[in-house]
């Protein structure tokens, strides 16, 4: 009996490790094919307008040059647009995780008269829209065409946040929020000390989301922004685009030459716009464990 056990738990072991080679082999492939793509984008950032019209490489060109980085960052318009960028994002970050908190602490209290009715009107956001022609009436009837507040004041509240934040706050062990009301404390300071602490999990990424979306929306600014000094970093981009879009209606050759030169300063700008949320995620991914809250209190 011991004999055929001591197999049997050979063979497991046997399989068990057999199962984390493959699965090893999967994390090492999937892994390739996200990283291939991305360093053929740097590479090519770092490639002569000779090198891109060729196009014969994957991991590095032939030729390099930092012409492309050159023109980019001697862009002051592109200075400018960084600047829109970062305040927006680290301004709307901040109003919409604060605002979306509020609500939600709100929200979650089942005494709050009117809970279900506002509930009800805020799935209706996450269902139904007013459509892009109704939306941009009311941006001009509330007078933010044309200034910094349209990238922040429209996107103040998301219901998929807030039920996100709400189902966290009621998890917060309820005798933390007695304990602090009997000596005194009031809901706003028991959300302050209490409530925000020990969300942090939630806040981050809720965070990291918005601000991701902040960063990367150009939309906003296409619709309702036509002063080129408001432009954020990706209305910047996208100019680039269509500009290296229009190079093809100006003849064969001209195409070649403007076309390869201004894909060498698109995939710049698409480097330049990219490292800062490579560097804001690994500090960001700390505060996503969940786990703060354990043994915060024992009943």
């Amino acid at each position: 009996m011991k004999t055929r056990s001591s197999g049997a738990k050979r063979i497991k072991d046997k399989d068990s490790q057999i199962f984390n080679v493959i699965n090893i082999c999967l994390l090492i492939l999937f892994t390739i094919i996200i990283i291939v793509p991305i360093w053929n984008i740097v590479a090519s950032s770092f490639a002569t307008s000779d090198a891109l019209a060729k196009g014969n490489f994957i991991f590095w060109p032939e030729e390099t040059s930092l012409d492309n980085y050159i023109r980019v960052l001697s862009d002051s318009s592109l200075w400018s647009a960084l600047f829109i960028s970062v305040s927006k994002t680290v301004i709307g970050v901040l109003a919409h995780t604060a605002f979306c908190a509020i609500v939600a602490y709100a929200l979650s209290k089942r005494g709050l008269k009117g809970r279900n009715l506002y509930s009800s009107l805020g799935l209706i956001t996450m269902l139904f829209s007013g459509g892009m022609i109704p939306t941009y009436l009311l941006i001009k009837s509330l007078g933010l065409l044309n200034t910094f507040w349209v990238y922040i004041i429209p996107s103040l509240l998301s219901y998929y946040d807030v039920i996100i934040l709400m189902n966290f706050f009621r998890d917060v062990p309820i005798s933390l929020e007695e304990s602090a009301k009997i000596d005194g404390a009031s809901d706003w300071l028991v959300f302050q000390k209490i409530f925000l602490p020990l969300s942090k999990p939630a806040l981050a990424t809720i965070a990291l989301f918005h601000g991701v979306w902040q960063w990367n929306d150009f939309m906003t600014a296409k619709l309702y922004v036509t002063d080129k000094a408001l432009y954020p970093l990706q209305m910047k981009l996208y100019e680039i685009i269509t500009q290296s879009q229009a190079a093809s209606s100006q003849g064969l050759n001209a195409a070649i030459e403007i076309g390869t030169t201004s894909k060498g300063i698109q995939l710049a700008t698409i480097v330049v716009t990219t490292v800062p949320i490579l560097i804001i995620y690994p500090l960001l991914q700390k505060h996503f464990i969940s786990g703060m809250m354990l043994g915060a209190v024992k009943e």
